[in-house]
Formats: C-alpha cells, sequence, structure tokens
C-alpha cells in the first residue's frame, strides 16, 4: 500500500491498557521497527496506576485518557479513534507485539480492495499461555491468509479497520466485549468484506489465573447474548464442547508430547471456559458501570496447512543483557 503524501499519517494505531508494564515497551519497539512509519500511536489509558506512561514516553505516542467510571470496552476505543488522523485504524492489545518488520503492511494491504471494511490478523501465544489457548489460536488464526473469509468473525488484539466506516457507524459502548464481532457483523450485513492476513503475525501474551480466564469467557458471553438475544448455550451444549474440546486438547498433548505435563491444566482451563460461557447466558442482571470494572480491573478453522516459508527476517527483540545471558 502506497503511503499517504499528504502529511497526514496513512494509519492510527489505537492501543488500550491498563497498567501494562511488563508488556508495552515490547510493543512499542516493535512499532517503530515497522517498514511504515508514516503512522501515529495512541494510546488510550484507564488509570494505570504503574509505568505504564512513563515507558511509553520515551516514544512518539498520543495519550488519550479515560476515567475507570467511563470506561467500557467499545467506549475507549472510540475516544483513541476520534483523537485519531489516519485514513485506517489499526487496533492491537497492550500485552501483544508484533512478529515481523512488515506487520502493518501486511495488516493494511487488502485495504487496496475498497469492499474490504476489516482486516485482522494472525495470533500465537507466549510461554505463558495456557496450553488449551494456543490450540484457540491455532484454530481460530491459521497459517493460510482468506483474502474475504465468509463469516464475521475478527479480533480487535489485532485488527485494522475503515475510518470512514467507523464514522458511519462506532463501536457498541454498552458491550461487556466482543465490540469487534458486533462491528464487523454490521460491516458486513452493510456489503462489506472481512479480509484474515495469516502474515500480519502477532505474539499475544496472557498469564491468566483460572479466575481471570472464567471472568473473560463470562463477560464475552454476556456479550453475545446482547449481540444475538436468542441464542442460547445449554448444559448439554456445555457438557458437549467441554467433552471434544478436551479430547482434542489432549489429542494434540499426545502429538506434542506433552500430555502428561499439560493433562490438568487442559482439563481446567476448558473447564472454566465454558463454565464461563454458560454462566454468561444466564446472567439476567443490569449491564452497567461496575459490571464492566469488575471485567476489566482484575483483583490482581481450517485444517492443517503448511505455510510457505517467508523472506522476512522477525524483529529481534533481545537486549544486550539477554545475550550475556
Amino acid at each position: 500500500m502506497n503511503k499517504n503524501q499528504t502529511g497526514q499519517p496513512l494509519c492510527s494505531i489505537v492501543i488500550r491498557a491498563y497498567n501494562e508494564e511488563q508488556h508495552i515497551g515490547k510493543l512499542m519497539t516493535g512499532i517503530s521497527q515497522q517498514s511504515i512509519q508514516n503512522n501515529e500511536v495512541i494510546l488510550v489509558d484507564s488509570g494505570s496506576t504503574d509505568s505504564t506512561l512513563e515507558i511509553v514516553s520515551g516514544f512518539p505516542v498520543k495519550i488519550v485518557e479515560i476515567d475507570p467510571d467511563e470506561f467500557t470496552f467499545g467506549r475507549s476505543l472510540n475516544k483513541g479513534i476520534k483523537a485519531s488522523a489516519g485514513n485506517y485504524i489499526v487496533i492491537i492489545s497492550a500485552h501483544c507485539y508484533p512478529v515481523y518488520p512488515d506487520w502493518l503492511e501486511r495488516l493494511l494491504e487488502p485495504f487496496e480492495d475498497p469492499q474490504i471494511a476489516v482486516s485482522y490478523g494472525k495470533q500465537r501465544g507466549a510461554d505463558t499461555n495456557h496450553y488449551s489457548e494456543h490450540q484457540f489460536f491455532n484454530n481460530y488464526f491459521p497459517d493460510l491468509s482468506q483474502p474475504k473469509q465468509g463469516q464475521p468473525f475478527t479480533h480487535n488484539a489485532n485488527a485494522a479497520i475503515r475510518k470512514s466506516l467507523w464514522e458511519q457507524h462506532q463501536y457498541d459502548e454498552q458491550l461487556t466485549g466482543l465490540e469487534d464481532l458486533a462491528w464487523s457483523s454490521w460491516a458486513t450485513e452493510q456489503g462489506y468484506s472481512i479480509a484474515y492476513v495469516a502474515e500480519a503475525e502477532i505474539v499475544h501474551i496472557h498469564d491468566e489465573t483460572f479466575k481471570e480466564v472464567y471472568n473473560r469467557y463470562r463477560r464475552e458471553a454476556i456479550a453475545m447474548k446482547q449481540i444475538l438475544p436468542e441464542s442460547q448455550f445449554t448444559v448439554r451444549n456445555m457438557i458437549s464442547m467441554l467433552i471434544r474440546k478436551i479430547l482434542g486438547d489432549m489429542s494434540m498433548a499426545r502429538t506434542d508430547r506433552v500430555l502428561q505435563k499439560e493433562v490438568w491444566n487442559i482439563i481446567r482451563f476448558r473447564l472454566v471456559q465454558y463454565l464461563g460461557t454458560w454462566k454468561g447466558y444466564r446472567y439476567s442482571g443490569q449491564i452497567d458501570h461496575q459490571l464492566h470494572v469488575q471485567f476489566y480491573y482484575p483483583p490482581q478453522m481450517l485444517s492443517d496447512k503448511i505455510p510457505e516459508s517467508r523472506p522476512v527476517e522477525p524483529i529481534n527483540y533481545q537486549t544486550d543483557s539477554d545475550k550475556e545471558q
């Protein structure tokens, strides 16, 4: 994609953050190494009390603050996008980082087609992610790109949208999650398409307790009921999916020769995942500020594909001190 020659940034990278001192520096370094430098970075901070803001101050970043009392996932994105100047909005989580220096370039390429509304890229986990979450990434973010996929799934941990469409329809500020799915569903209803770009790869770091996993899937299920009020997730659904996923994960772990190490982790992860989903579908209380705070401020499709080798060297995140160890 050609760079904007008017002085206006080609894209605006919007990052939502809350106490991300462990990871935000790596993300900012990765952005600084991109082949496309005609961009602006906007950090939407919702009350960080650690050194997140101090770390990003060493980079060219526009900081937008949102009061924790106002926070929702959609509202924080809308505030960041309102402060942006680019024609395309790139959204990445603060605990992610790009693998390659052409991450932005690949993520924006699909917009050469005027019918593309959303582009999203591959995600892989880090060493701290649960084994079953690695399987989730493998299933939902395969190694084969899909220039125009047939359903509205996207993921705002690593995505880009056309800002002109956001100006027509902003993110839903009432949802407890899945604001990306709601927006991409709207876009497809308007006749636009979604592109999946396997080459636009990021590492998505999670180091979650099982309680945090439970809360994540519960809030997403509450959001799904908001988006699709007629959808259901019964006890029968829960048991069926629980058994199927546990057996699938165990089969993969056996292939990876880590079954003995991961067996109880797999069972516990899938159990809290589907219990959280079931509880979220059964939630009938008020969706208000307190519910959003509970979720965001915690107490502390394709089968096997062989990707082509890439001629691009990954970004080197190793520091001098790392090399000496």
